[in-house]
């Protein structure tokens, strides 16, 4: 090789290490963005699943490229309650949801820094309240009345899962805006994801939560009730059930959900649904599919053989 070829070829070489760098550069700004530490929009999704079979049909690693709004949609549709679920309609709405936390994330920052110890000193969980907020007031997400009612009280044939609306995201995602606490940290997640935020569902007994974690920081938010609250593992062990350590072991509890797992709860969700409806073959074919998901979580396998 002449000296002539060697500096053409490297010359190629510093050009395609260049456009790398720039296609890098412009990658993390989308994603994690610049001013005030806050993280841009982001587009989650990279699959292009569009019906319930195709996403059951997905292999459990490509279910980490489904954006886990869709993923919940898909099972909400057919369901009572979900006759008219547009999903990309439902998408469409938490796209313009994700943008408005991000401005007023960023548009508040300033608190943030003023004064660390109102938000426990913490910037991720100054995040998590900001977007808490804006869900609430901004756009009037809200536990639906109907729904309030003490877990102890709570029984397997009372109803709370005959309406898709109440425990599925398209409910919070229409005009009355209500869910409970099956949809409502969903909701948290999907618009969290869309920021960047490291966000996890994570189940105790009768109970979903949220968790943020990354190799910065690990915490828990309650957001379902009034105000936004952090609370450690423990707490989940005694809210809103006691759990024994058997069960933990037994259901996964407090572990954060992989997204098969996070499909297995949608699916078990999609199940009650079936069963208060009275539609038992239907939702013993839910909990089948939930149980081939979350092998590790003993109820589904109890309530399919109930079924």
């Amino acid at each position: 090789m002449n000296l002539k070829t060697a500096l053409t070829k490297a010359g190629w070489l510093v050009f395609i290490t260049a456009i790398l760098v720039i296609g890098a550069v412009w990658l993390y700004e989308r994603l994690v963005g610049s001013g005030g530490g806050q993280a841009k929009v982001a587009v989650q999704s990279t699959s292009s699943v569009s019906s319930l079979p195709d996403l059951l049909a997905s292999p459990a690693m490509e279910l980490y490229q489904v954006d886990i709004a869709r993923m919940n949609l898909l099972c909400a549709q057919g369901l009572p309650g979900a006759k008219d679920l547009d999903v990309n309609g439902c998408v469409a709405v938490l796209e313009q949801m994700a943008s408005r936390v991000q401005s007023e994330t960023e548009r508040n920052h300033y608190r943030f820094e003023r004064n660390p110890t109102e938000f426990e000193n913490s910037e991720d969980f100054y995040k998590m309240v900001i977007m808490a907020v804006m869900l609430a007031e901004d756009f009037q997400v809200k536990y639906a009345p109907n729904k309030i009612v003490m877990v102890a009280d709570a029984r397997m044939d009372d109803g709370f899962f005959a309406d898709a609306h109440d425990v599925f995201l398209h409910g919070l995602l229409g005009t009355n805006r209500q869910g409970t606490c099956s949809s409502l940290p969903v909701l948290q997640v999907a618009v969290g994801r869309r920021l960047g935020y490291p966000l996890k569902l994570v189940t105790t007994k009768g109970h979903l939560f949220v968790r943020w974690e990354d190799a910065k920081e690990r915490f828990n938010v309650e957001a379902a009730g009034n105000g936004v609250n952090r609370f450690p593992d423990d707490y989940y062990r005694h809210w809103p059930l006691e759990v024994s350590e058997a069960e933990v072991q037994a259901e996964g509890y407090l572990k954060s959900l992989t997204p098969a797992e996070e499909l297995a709860v949608f699916m078990s969700i999609r199940g009650m649904c079936w069963r208060d409806s009275k539609q038992y073959v239907k939702s013993a074919e839910c909990f089948q599919t939930a149980s081939r998901l979350a092998p590790g979580c003993q109820s589904y396998r109890a309530m399919l053989t109930d079924l």
